[in-house]
């Protein structure tokens, strides 16, 4: 009979290459002891068997890692590997992935320890081979792998296969449930990590109170992102959950070692992360004990904080820093290689270097009869009543549909900003809503962009609130000169309500982390898993033709832009042109789930022109005429956005007042009216009968948008009759300190320009229908005060 004794001196022993260090082994002792004590493990057996399983648990993963990148099958027997069982074009970011096992294996023993699922999130999504790896071998796969992949040799011979294997079906999508970074076929991912830095700048605002996440932290991203030392500016004991973050400092990145290690190390990381507030704890990174102790005691900590009734923020966060070298396990460990292929040769052709990957195999080796019992010994999920960690609340958050209150809409003919109805609107909404734990990501001027009444009830986050200021210890606000770090804090709370608010020209710094939660809820579509969470939407004001007044660096429509590039089920973009139509976009958005919205406001005061039929009908098909019948008219006036409507009503004023007859449509969504790109996209967008009603084939169009034309055609194709039928008006990239009609006429795109490009498409005599003042002022000759007014 194996007694405590024994079990535990096989821990000790570690196993292939993981040793543990002297600290490790007291720290782990000790926390065993207590563990028992609290009743959270029955004894030193049922512990140190754990123990003693996450170190050949972490062997075998690793060794699956390695036959990820370079073979064909895995032999779980042992023996060694011919030439034809290796990929003759190896691939796989190997050596941050073999770090990644010991991370992964450390958490799972760490919930297993203490009969907790922990949420995880992990920023170096190219290291999903770790992940895959230890999911298969527990069994605890995705919905697309059951049945693909398991931990007979079979199965992951076929994971091997599949990796890196550019599978593709017939419709162009992955042709196998895997791939190289984490995705929605990774079971409990919740982001796909490609883009360095964003999970550092989310992991904070994830977990909801009762909840604990672990996030896996990459060294190089720590220089990507500095946001992520503001953490805790942001937590509280009263709305937040648990969260952890491990730094897997293995100090190389691609082509050099990281900026951490030229500085000094794991130590100076220490001092650094200790200077912005964190308690930071230095441990193995080799060894999956030492960092599931950390885990523990960190999450222990902010416990011990919480339950204090006189704590004081910001809280001493943990900072766990798991010390290892890239590569840890397998040859070429500690050097640039070791990041993507680091035997340096392909031992599917290299006898030299066959040899030297069979004998690392070796060193890993588990025995089949070994690695059962240390599979049944992870399998604690069913007696500890826990879900498993890909079941973990984050990754799979669907929180009550809110209350939609009823908006206070605009009448018709009178004059306001639209930001201040979104404003007025949106306080009610937060008030019908206390449940759902709100974030507004603000880079600065919430205020100043209209929306002083939100700014009045939901305040600053801030840790010393300053009198007179709308702040608050718990203000919901989350206000930094980071746009990435403000947008991230309403991305990661996927539990409640979000809204993010931007100067449109510094939004752009915001989009590689909306590309990245986009694509990955498009992508939980595509497998059938949709995201529940409430979609977020951006609000970009201060925007292009509103910020005349500043340089040309604050005029830039690029945001809306490249967010129409996405797929526009996932991904939409609206133009409001008044109070009523920004609140009804708003109200909209948060009906949905799982989509990320930029509605492009102004928020100067314009005329409100639809009223809460019109506007509501002008959401529903994504277009609606304001003025005249496109059966009747002569040309159609088309406009994107609240300063482009002006220009159009001007212009066709001026035709009708030549006995010319033009129609007056607005374009909401321009995303509505596209060709679709694929069958989610089809169902999204409008149907031929509806986009042929609002935009009569053949009708001569000029189209004057708020974005650049070029873009903007391409989006709208369905109704483009050609370059002789259809003229687009728009930004072209002409800016500097002007006023509105001064950035308008810059631009070509004030209410004389619609008109001479309506006498071209639709085959008038310019010299008719403009005066030679207007004529020569277009023309660039004149005077553009001329053009003032109609």
């Amino acid at each position: 009979m194996t007694t405590a004794s024994t079990i535990r001196q096989c821990w000790l022993a570690g196993h292939g290459p993981i040793v543990h260090r002297d600290e490790t082994i007291k720290r782990m002792e000790t926390l065993v002891t207590r563990l028992i004590v609290e009743g959270r493990v029955a004894d030193e057996t049922t512990a140190y068997t754990l123990l003693a399983a996450a170190d050949r648990l972490s062997c075998v993963a690793m060794n699956v890692v390695a036959h990820m990148t370079y073979a064909r099958r895995i032999d779980l027997s042992g023996a060694a590997l011919s030439a034809e069982d290796f990929k003759p074009t190896p691939e796989g970011h190997t050596g941050g992935s073999l770090n990644m096992v010991q991370a992964f294996v450390g958490y799972l023993l760490a919930n297993a320890l203490t009969g907790s699922t922990r949420g995880w999130i992990m920023g170096q999504g190219h290291c999903v081979a770790a992940i895959e790896a230890v999911n298969v071998l527990t069994g605890d796969v995705s919905p697309a792998q059951r049945g693909r992949y398991d931990r007979s040799e079979q199965g992951l011979s076929r994971l091997c296969a599949d990796f890196y294997s550019y599978a593709i079906d017939a419709q162009g999508r992955p042709a196998v449930p895997l791939g190289s970074h984490a995705g929605p076929n990774t079971a409990g991912a919740v982001s796909e990590g490609g883009y360095l830095g964003f999970a550092e700048l989310q992991y904070i605002h994830m977990p909801l109170p009762g909840e604990s996440l672990v996030a896996f932290l990459s060294d190089g991203a720590f220089e990507e992102q500095r946001g992520p030392d503001w953490a805790p500016r942001w937590w509280r004991a009263q709305d937040s959950g648990f969260a952890v973050p491990v730094m897997i400092l293995n100090g190389r990145r691609i082509e050099q070692r990281t900026q951490i290690m030229q500085e000094g190390g794991a130590q100076w990381l220490a001092d650094d992360v200790r200077h912005n507030g964190f308690d930071p704890v230095i441990v193995d990174g080799r060894d999956p004990a030492a960092i599931a102790w950390a885990i523990v005691e960190a999450e222990g900590a902010l416990r011990a904080f919480a339950a204090d009734p006189d704590r004081r923020y910001p809280a001493p966060l943990p900072y766990v820093i798991a010390e290892t070298e890239k590569g840890f396990g397998f040859p070429g460990a500690g050097s640039n290689a070791a990041h993507n292929l680091p035997l340096g040769g392909n031992p599917h052709t290299d006898v030299a270097m066959r040899g030297r990957f069979n004998e690392s195999a070796a060193a890993l080796f588990v025995a089949p009869v070994e690695l059962d019992a240390t599979l049944t010994a992870f399998a604690t999920h069913a007696a500890q009543q826990r879900p498993l960690e890909s079941a973990h609340p984050m990754a799979h958050r669907h929180p009550a549909a809110p209350r939609l209150p009823e908006p206070r809409w605009e009448i018709s003919g009178s004059e306001g900003s639209a930001m201040t109805a979104l404003d007025q609107w949106f306080v009610e909404f937060a008030k019908a809503n206390p449940e759902l734990r709100m974030r507004i990501g603000n880079p600065d001027e919430l205020a100043s962009n209209k929306m002083g009444g939100t700014l009045a009830l939901l305040k600053h986050r801030v840790n010393e609130p300053e009198p007179g200021v709308p702040e608050d210890l718990h203000g919901a606000v989350i206000t930094a000169l980071n746009e990435e770090a403000v947008a991230a804090a309403a991305l990661g709370n996927k539990g409640g309500l979000n809204l993010i608010v931007s100067y449109e020209a510094f939004a752009v710094k915001m989009l590689g982390l909306m590309r990245q939660e986009i694509i990955f809820a498009r992508h939980l579509r595509q497998v059938g898993q949709p995201a529940g969470w409430l979609s977020v939407p951006l609000i970009v004001t201060s925007h292009t033709w509103e910020n005349a007044k500043n340089e040309q660096s604050h005029q830039d429509p690029t945001i809306g832009e490249a967010l129409l590039g996405e797929m526009s089920d996932t991904s939409r973009v609206l133009f409001p042109v008044d109070g009523n139509t920004a609140v009804a976009a708003l109200r909209e958005i948060y009906a949905g789930r799982g989509q990320l919205a930029c509605l492009i406001v102004s928020k100067r005061d314009v005329e409100n022109r639809f009223d809460a039929e019109s506007a509501q009908r002008l959401i529903r098909d994504g277009a609606a005429h304001l003025i005249g019948d496109p059966a009747e008219a002569e040309v159609q006036l088309i406009a994107l956005g609240a300063y482009q409507l002006d220009e159009a009503i001007k212009a066709q004023q001026h035709l009708a007042g030549m006995g010319k007859r033009a129609c007056v449509t607005v374009i909401l969504e321009p995303g509505r009216l596209r060709i679709p790109r694929d069958a989610m996209e089809a169902e999204f967008v409008d149907e031929d009968a509806t986009v042929s009603t609002l935009f009569p084939q053949g009708l001569p169009r000029v189209i004057l948008t708020h974005t650049r034309p070029e873009p903007m055609l391409g989006i709208l194709r369905r109704i483009d009759n050609g370059p002789t039928r259809t003229h687009a008006l728009g930004y072209i990239s002409r800016g500097g300190t002007f006023d509105v009609p001064g950035m308008l006429f810059a631009n070509r795109c004030t209410w004389a320009h619609t008109v001479d490009a309506a006498a071209t498409v639709a085959g008038w005599n310019r010299e008719a229908l403009l005066d030679p003042a207007q004529r020569a002022a277009l023309d660039g000759t004149g005077d553009p005060k001329d053009l003032l007014s109609p």
